[in-house]
């Protein structure tokens, strides 16, 4: 309810705040094409000068889009320890290697993650969880000044902990070591600037201003411009990014990339990231033989509109598949004669559930999880795995 808040608050504030609010709309409009300054704008990207106002603001006037947003698992990338459902719904989980045990205890105040090697034990609250625990849920704890990821997650599909992707160490040298990585400075900017939003300032984590989520301006940049422009009604330029203008292969490798991890991004890995790489989508995507990066038919959104929750529906792509690989028989729509010069190969096999063979889903040891491989391509029996 900005615009409406703000209105009341003209009433309370007095001329102070009036002159302060079109002071913020003389300032945007003598700086003609604002919204050329974001024009750049990337997820993870400061702009100095710039405010977030949260997403309650952009709520005001983009209720649908807020409201379903909300429910992805975007909009749940970072949660705190009393929003997280796990976290509620398990009050005790425990997990025991050799002869470290690991208990993470919750009594819907705070919840507090602790290792014992028997002799002694290693006790912190828990600071933020990340992910939604579609596939997992990992912990962030504190201790000395210094950030830490937890050693052990929660994953779902064994509804329990198990160690975390990439942390386990066989066995630990000290009870500080089991208990987390220290991922305080460069890899704590990388966590918390994807799973989160305004995460930054001046290069560095700022804890009490952090918006947790991938909110609306994690992807449409600083609002408070914009939300200023449209209560005034200034006529200036919405003073808002929308992704949607960017090129296709901008779009997925740069921006998408940008946290999903691009072309670019994995080749920089050591050995491409291995097997991991799975997890990379717009990297797979890029190798995608046949399909053009640049053609917007294979920009990431085509197929995930970021503001809906993703729909685990092996058919549910089949539409965006047959725009392009028309299936014999199948009727011109509009959509399909405007797209004529994008036409492929149709498919001699199938008529549905396109991606059962031709985006295979691929079990990343230790995820106890399965993920779907955005490489497209005709998956043969017993083919190794194309970094």
């Amino acid at each position: 309810m900005f615009p409406r808040l703000i209105a009341r608050q003209f009433c309370i504030w007095g001329g102070a705040a009036c002159a302060l609010l079109l002071s913020c709309a003389a300032l945007s409009q003598t700086k003609p094409g604002y919204a050329g300054s974001l024009s750049d704008f990337r997820p993870r990207k400061e702009v100095p000068g710039e405010s977030f106002i949260g997403p309650g603001a952009c709520a005001s006037c983009h209720a649908q889009k807020s409201s379903s947003h909300l429910q992805t698992a975007m909009g749940h990338a970072l949660q705190k320890p009393t929003e997280s459902a796990v976290l509620r719904s398990h009050p005790r989980m425990t997990f025991q290697a050799g002869r470290f045990s690991y208990q993470i205890v919750s009594d819907g105040l705070q919840s507090v993650y602790r290792v014992t090697d028997g002799k002694e034990t290693l006790s912190e609250p828990i600071l933020y969880a990340f992910g939604n625990a579609h596939v997992a849920q990992t912990y962030v704890f504190r201790r000395g000044g210094r950030l830490y990821e937890s050693r052990v997650s929660y994953y779902t599909a064994i509804d329990g902990l198990d160690w975390t992707i990439g942390d386990i160490l066989n066995p630990p040298p000290s009870l500080e070591e089991a208990a987390g990585r220290d991922i305080d400075g460069d890899e704590a900017r990388n966590c918390f600037s994807c799973h989160a939003t305004a995460a930054l300032v001046n290069g560095k984590v700022q804890l009490d201003r952090i918006i947790p989520g991938v909110t609306c301006e994690a992807c449409h940049g600083p609002g408070e411009r914009h939300a200023v422009a449209k209560l005034l009604e200034t006529g200036e330029d919405s003073a808002i990014f929308n992704p949607k203008r960017l090129e296709p292969e901008t779009l997925s490798q740069e921006f998408c990339g940008a946290c999903h991890r691009g072309v670019d991004t994995v080749a920089m890995m050591p050995d491409l990231g291995g097997l991991s790489n799975v997890r990379f989508q717009p990297y797979r995507l890029f190798n995608s033989r046949g399909h053009d990066p640049k053609d917007a038919h294979l920009v990431c959104t085509a197929c995930h509109d970021p503001h809906l929750d993703l729909k685990q529906n092996e058919a549910g792509s089949d539409s965006k598949c047959t725009v392009c690989h028309e299936p014999s028989g199948a009727a011109q729509t509009p959509e399909k004669i405007q797209n004529k010069g994008a036409a492929g190969k149709r498919c001699s096999v199938g008529r549905d559930k396109c991606v059962t063979c031709h985006m295979p889903k691929v079990e990343l040891p230790g995820a106890h999880f399965k993920f779907t491989d955005h490489r497209i391509r005709i998956v043969r029996p017993k083919e190794p795995y194309p970094y």
